[in-house]
């Protein structure tokens, strides 16, 4: 089964580029940040920075974080199709 090629642009312009994602990437950034400044995370540690919980939907930014290694945390993400 072929899939054609993938629009990037029309991604991002319904998806990525949407106001509602880019608060919660924001969010994302800004708490990788903090665990840098804090010293539980370095450049090239291959760890990531996971928000506790489930969080589909809203914003991110008074949700609590731990330190998970990179597998770890997209082996618990539900596969998107």
């Amino acid at each position: 089964m072929a899939k054609g090629a993938r629009d990037y642009k029309k991604e991002y312009r319904d998806y990525h580029g949407t106001k509602a994602q880019k608060l919660r990437r924001a969010d994302r950034n800004k708490a990788r940040r903090k665990a840098l400044r804090d010293g539980r995370v370095h450049k090239g540690d291959s760890k990531e920075v996971d928000h506790k919980g489930s969080h589909r939907t809203g914003r991110l930014k008074n949700v609590s974080t731990r330190v998970v290694s990179r597998k770890s945390n997209r082996s618990r993400q539900p596969k998107r199709s």
